[in-house]
């Protein structure tokens, strides 16, 4: 169960980017309460998939087992070389602060295009894809049940709601904040995702060293 609570600081990793950007912006959008909705649905469906995905396929390659087996060594050091992976990832894509084309729409869009959008968006990124890898992999390779993914999960679905609860409890002023949200978020999420990898790296480093 420690492990596990060392997970659920990479929900942070999850919404950081484009992910927490769009949903501020559907947060201004002409249909921002229904777009937002259906773009934390989105996100919620694809984290929740693509982490029982990883479970069950860790699961069927024979890496559930009792702490200090071999299977649960070689996820230990299988997830550090993930995190190193997605550390380098994420300096190297820091200066892209160019908003992807479909941001284009999204002042304009549906409810069931930002559906699409977030289920989209958080299977496809990269570090998105590693994070729920991370998870999924260590509660299998610890012998957890997939439930116990739930506090990773509601901790994803309370970040990425956030815009949508700023605009609930603020109404017009929203209009002022997250603007300028989303300028500090486009400037700084990666510093704040290299900060959560690091923390999480040096623990689990410290965990293997430990055992």
């Amino acid at each position: 169960m420690d492990n596990l609570l060392k997970v659920v600081p990479l929900a942070v990793v999850m919404i950081a980017g484009p992910q927490i950007i769009t949903a501020i912006m559907l947060a201004t959008s002409e249909r921002a309460r229904r777009n937002s909705y259906a773009y934390v649905a989105g996100a919620m469906v694809a984290s929740t998939a693509a982490t029982a995905v990883f479970y069950y396929a860790a699961r069927a390659l024979g890496l559930e087992g009792s702490d200090g087996d071999s299977g649960s060594a070689v996820v230990d050091w299988l997830l550090v070389l993930v995190l190193l992976v997605a550390a380098v990832r994420v300096f190297l894509k820091r200066h892209d602060t160019e908003p992807p084309k479909y941001m284009r729409k999204l002042q304009t869009a549906t409810p069931s295009a930002s559906f699409r959008i977030g289920l989209l968006l958080f299977l496809i990124m990269p570090t998105n894809l590693l994070v729920t890898f991370t998870v999924g992999t260590l509660l299998a390779s610890q012998g957890e049940p997939l439930w116990r993914s739930i506090g990773f999960l509601l901790v994803t679905g309370l970040l990425i709601s956030s815009p949508l609860l700023v605009l609930l409890l603020m109404g017009k002023r929203a209009d002022t904040v997250l603007p300028a949200l989303r300028s500090w978020m486009n400037a700084n999420s990666w510093v704040v995702s290299e900060i959560v990898l690091a923390l999480f790296l040096l623990l689990q480093i410290q965990s293997i060293v430990s055992a």
